[in-house]
């Protein structure tokens, strides 16, 4: 009787190692000395992430990242809280097939999407510019911000906002000090989530990139193609850092559930 759940814990414990592998991999990659990857790593050294630290072009690309992802998951979480707002304080026809569609990024195949998004931001005329990939973002990051913050709003107690205009007090007032401060975790994590999701995206970014504008995801993407540099290695190794300690601030706010719930 004890076979079955040892087996079990070993194939979980098996399938775990089998998907950390290759970032292990990479991370001690990342140390070699030599100039071309190498695993294990003949010694150990700094000089790659010296290397890249001290590159205009990966910190070029990497202050963009964070400019489009800065942007992007600020316009995404400031339209999903009204959207959200409306959502769940009225009655909205058509409110099923609204969700729907704001869930329909992550029901498309990644490569339709970035077609879909070159064909919308070409028609605009928008592609290559910075604009075109804040609004190719902020649609493809709008599922991680708007479950969050529906759920949010529904954990909420309307009570307490009946019985402040009760006792006279006014829309704004009722927001200000009641909504918003009960909301604020959601929408703190909605935006922390959101701003992972734009920075580490490079399927739809590599459709749309200009000749001077490159995010970190896609010039990691292009020295790959052209060599096997250890600084890859190093880059890859700071992002998922980056990516982990972001993780754990959103989980330390709300919880990853607050993404996954759909309270009625």
């Amino acid at each position: 009787m004890k076979l079955g759940p040892a087996l079990l814990t070993s194939f979980a414990f098996a399938a775990f190692l089998f998907i950390l592998a290759p970032i292990l991999i990479v991370v001690m990659a990342s140390f070699t000395p030599r100039g071309y990857l190498d695993f294990p790593p003949q010694g150990l050294s700094l000089k790659w992430y010296a290397e890249v630290l001290g590159s205009w072009v990966w910190l070029r690309a990497f202050m963009f990242s964070v400019a489009l992802a800065f942007v992007a998951a600020t316009a995404t979480t400031f339209i999903c809280f009204l959207a959200a707002l409306v959502t769940t304080r009225r009655r909205v026809p058509g409110k099923s097939l609204f969700e729907l569609l704001v869930q329909l990024p992550l029901l498309l195949p990644h490569a339709a999407l970035a077609m879909a998004l070159f064909s919308l931001v070409l028609f605009i005329g928008l592609r290559g510019t910075f604009m075109g990939l804040v609004i190719a973002h902020l649609i493809v990051v709008m599922p991680f911000v708007y479950s969050p913050i529906v759920n949010g709003l529904r954990q909420h107690d309307l009570s307490l906002e009946e019985a402040a205009m009760t006792l006279g007090a006014d829309p704004v007032t009722i927001f200000r000090k009641i909504t918003l401060p009960m909301i604020r975790p959601a929408l703190v994590s909605a935006f922390l989530f959101s701003f992972i999701v734009s920075f580490d995206e490079v399927t739809v970014s590599v459709f749309l990139i200009g000749v001077d504008l490159t995010t970190l995801p896609v010039k990691i993407l292009s020295d790959i193609q052209a060599s096997a540099s250890p600084a890859i290695a190093a880059v890859s190794t700071l992002l998922m850092c980056l990516t982990l300690a972001m993780v754990y601030v959103v989980n330390r706010f709300v919880g990853i559930r607050m993404f996954v719930e759909n309270r009625a």
